[in-house]
């Protein structure tokens, strides 16, 4: 009798087993493939200027390569041509906006965020349109990360934070423990900055910030909206049938992006010099598929 208990035991587990590995297979089947968008940020990466070609840092002023910490993006767009006009793309990310502050403007703090090599945005390719895409824009919002800089004769590094959008709604944000409060709209070009505990902000003249779109003449950008434009080197396919993820890393160039007047003509960041902050836009968009 204990024999035939055993057994029956034996067959239960053995039956429950194989529902529960047809179940995990069953789930597996039914997982549908995705769009990763990641973020990577170059400093070898060619430097470009607002029409997508090769720049030197203007006479008079200094730059350095900052090491971005996380940036935020409020639009992505997938392009199938150089004509397509801004809007009229596959639209596959929007960030939240708001009008708290007046005017129409980013919702800083219900950004999307995304480190060097960090997943920014994950969505089923069910979702996207089937067709050829050459180009993608991405409206950039936020970036943050440290610069090397000159404070009464000593070299320190400090934690820089750009609002590069196009308008961005802030409350407040954290920089190394330092709270800066706005509860305000801030044009592109509002920047603030945290270094040994000191904190200080600031506003780049308006239309300096760099957004490089290789396709201005064809497909041009409004003013002040920086969503820079980059080309996929073979394209971009979605046919509908994919059984795995697709993944596109949007490879921003840092070369010397971070640039300011150098009164000190030593090539060093020197805010108590009366060095002003000039253009902290990225300096080019590369598209890679994998």
């Amino acid at each position: 009798m204990k024999y035939i208990k055993l057994v029956f035991l034996l067959t239960s587990v053995l039956i429950l087993s194989c529902s529960e590995d047809n179940d995990d297979n069953l789930r597996l089947d039914e997982t549908e493939p995705n769009l990763v968008i990641k973020l990577k940020f170059d400093p070898d990466q060619e430097r470009l200027g607002n029409l997508g070609q090769p720049v030197s840092v203007a006479p008079g002023n200094a730059a350095q390569s900052p090491h971005i910490n996380r940036m935020s993006a409020n639009y992505i767009e997938f392009a199938p041509t150089a004509t397509t006009a801004l809007g009229t793309g596959e639209i596959i990310f929007e960030g939240d906006e708001t009008t708290t502050g007046g005017a129409q403007a980013i919702n800083f703090q219900n950004a999307v965020f995304a480190g060097n090599n960090e997943t920014f945005l994950t969505i089923p390719l069910s979702e996207i349109s089937t067709g050829n895409y050459e180009w993608v824009r991405v409206s950039l919002a936020y970036q943050e990360g440290n610069i090397d800089l000159l404070i009464n004769a000593q070299e320190l590094t400090g934690t820089l934070a750009s609002f590069v959008g196009y308008n961005s709604y802030i409350t407040s944000f954290n920089l190394n423990e330092s709270t800066i409060t706005v509860n305000d709209n801030k044009a592109q070009g509002f920047w603030a900055f945290e270094a040994s505990g000191f904190t200080t902000q600031g506003q780049a003249p308006e239309g300096a910030t760099t957004v490089p779109n290789p396709i201005f003449d064809s497909s041009p950008i409004p003013s002040g909206s920086c969503v820079v434009t980059g080309e996929f080197e073979n394209g971009l396919t979605i046919t509908g049938n994919e059984t795995q993820d697709i993944t596109v890393t949007l490879s921003f160039s840092i070369n010397n992006s971070f640039e300011w007047i150098d009164v000190n003509p030593d090539g060093k960041y020197e805010p108590g010099a009366g060095e002003q902050v000039v253009d902290m836009g990225l300096r080019g968009l590369i598209p890679i598929v994998n």
